[in-house]
């Protein structure tokens, strides 16, 4: 997908928030550490630094919701920042994203804290979940 075609679908999945531009998302992506993953009706972009990642969005358009798509394109990240380094990944979630906390939480990300008044809507501001995952995949000792 271009980044022309990312920003038109981020738009639409995003209506209470501002739209990113093509230009933010070409960034974001070509920025250090920085890499998207797609599929049908949906993308995620992400970035890894040292050892850690961080989930910068995953959007699905509206007609694909609640198809798989979000739960596939979470995987093809977390894939995609561990083959890049990462052994834990973080993102920020609006706390009024019920779908998408509970997509996260399923996936296993735990809840690590919370950004009062981080997201601005049009009636207001929502707060932020911090969430992490550990990706690297436990070794027993012994």
């Amino acid at each position: 997908m271009t980044p022309d075609a990312l920003a038109t679908l981020h738009a639409a999945a995003f209506i209470e928030s501002r739209a990113w531009s093509a230009e933010e998302i070409a960034d974001m992506i070509a920025g250090p550490g920085g890499f998207v993953v797609t599929r049908p009706g949906g993308f995620a972009i992400g970035r890894v630094i040292a050892d850690e990642a961080e989930l910068i969005t995953i959007a699905v358009a509206p007609e694909t919701q609640r198809r798989g798509t979000g739960r596939a394109l979470l995987a093809d990240f977390e894939r995609g920042a561990l083959a890049r380094g990462a052994d834990t990944a973080f993102l920020e979630v609006a706390a009024d994203n019920a779908a998408a906390c509970a997509l996260y939480s399923r996936a296993g990300w735990r809840q690590t804290g919370r950004r009062a008044g981080y997201y601005l809507r049009p009636s207001g501001t929502v707060d932020a979940v911090t969430m992490a995952k550990p990706l690297a995949p436990e070794t027993g000792g012994g």
